[in-house]
């Protein structure tokens, strides 16, 4: 098992990591998890990413105590989305409204893509994420603001065109921020 955990880390092919990941989903969990979970402390992104991938697989809820500030605000990218979609499957109820407070700490990072996980992930917090995308509308930031209500649309119709709707948020705050020319 510590040799596909080893190719987790440095395989370039998406695929082939998927297989690997599906291999170790395949063991015994008592095993799996405790070898992943030492994953997420490697300076390799790609190691820690992968072990969050694979622990999203599993389910197991050891990991969540696991999934610490730090990697939910990893300057990676890769490794904090997939931090932010295995905290969202292994949150405790009494937990769902401090992940959300966490999460809403990074609206407005990264492009379109990145944002958009952002948003499915506080999504899958339910009620729990209204009241910090809510707050986070009148944050000063205009990138903030625009994330938050793009946010706040996917949480009225999860159906939403997510593109579109930060496209017209980002109009939205623009045009708030324009100067009143009726005075």
């Amino acid at each position: 098992m510590a040799p596909i955990i080893e190719r987790c880390a440095v395989e370039p092919d998406f695929y082939v990591r998927d297989m690997l990941t599906w291999a170790l989903t395949r063991h015994d969990p008592a095993r799996t998890v405790d070898l992943l979970l030492a994953e997420l402390a490697s300076p390799t992104p790609q190691a820690r990413s992968q072990a969050l991938h694979t622990l999203s697989k599993i389910g197991d809820r050891r990991a969540w105590s696991a999934i610490t500030v730090e990697l939910l605000h990893d300057d990676d990218d890769e490794v904090a989305r997939a931090a932010w979609r295995t905290a969202v499957g292994l949150v405790p109820d009494g937990e769902r409204t401090s992940l959300a407070e966490l999460l809403a700490t990074q609206l407005g990072r990264g492009g379109l893509e990145l944002q958009r996980s952002l948003s499915r992930a506080l999504l899958g917090l339910g009620d729990a994420a209204s009241p910090v995308v809510t707050a986070a509308m009148t944050d000063r930031r205009p990138g903030v603001r625009a994330h938050a209500l793009a946010t706040e649309r996917l949480l009225r119709d999860p159906d939403e065109d997510f593109a579109a709707a930060l496209h017209e948020a980002r109009w939205v705050v623009a045009l708030r921020a324009a100067p009143d020319w009726t005075e």
